[in-house]
């Protein structure tokens, strides 16, 4: 069975925005991944701080602009915990790929990848979450 078509049109735009979104959130991570190990600090450390300057720029921007919805007490509690199990997966994920992609290509593509990979399993994760349980209408 096929959605309404205005249905169908919503969900474009929510993924549109939601992608251009995390394209500015990335930028905020990895800005601030790079800088920090730029600066000497460990790769798991710059990771968890990262991902929370990041996150915390995706979630102000997506629920008013991507999914229309006013903040309230159930769906800060919603975010907190789909934050906190993505914040496991991301950086548990940078944390394993990181050393063994630098033990074969050296620093600057397994932090490039390893970014894109746990990042790309986050947001893939966060958008369904956020779309069919945190900001549904």
């Amino acid at each position: 069975m096929t959605q309404p078509v205005t249905e169908r049109l919503a969900l474009r735009v929510q993924l549109v925005r939601f992608v251009a979104v995390g394209v500015l959130s990335a930028c905020v991570d990895f800005g601030i991944l790079w800088l920090l190990m730029h600066f000497g600090l460990g790769h798991t450390p710059a990771k968890a701080i990262s991902f929370v300057a990041g996150t915390t720029t995706a979630y102000l921007i997506n629920r008013r602009w991507t999914f229309g919805a006013t903040g309230s007490a159930k769906s800060f509690v919603g975010v907190l915990v789909l934050y906190g199990s993505t914040f496991v997966v991301q950086v548990g994920l940078f944390s394993l790929l990181y050393p063994w992609l630098f033990s074969r290509w050296g620093y600057t593509v397994a932090q490039v990848v390893a970014f894109v990979i746990a990042q790309g399993v986050a947001t893939t994760v966060n958008f369904i979450v956020q779309r069919t349980l945190i900001f549904r209408h």
